[in-house]
């Protein structure tokens, strides 16, 4: 299991909202659209029981181009 696993919705987005991002609209699915008015940036979150896997949250990371050392210090 690498650093970035065991983490659900939650917790990812807390973390998310204190990097600036806020709901921006549902998408198919359980899927939600997030969005940083800062940045411009945008990333799918799935809204799934349990924890999300591994690779997941790297791609959420990637498209919100947040760096996974900075997610987890602020976790």
């Amino acid at each position: 299991m690498g650093r970035l696993s065991g983490f659900r919705y939650r917790s990812i987005v807390k973390i998310l909202k204190r990097f600036g991002f806020e709901f921006h609209r549902q998408a198919a699915g359980s899927h939600e659209i997030w969005y940083n008015p800062i940045t411009n940036r945008y990333t799918t979150i799935p809204n799934h029981t349990g924890d999300l896997p591994e690779g997941t949250l790297r791609a959420i990371l990637k498209q919100a181009e947040i760096d996974p050392e900075d997610f987890l210090k602020i976790k």
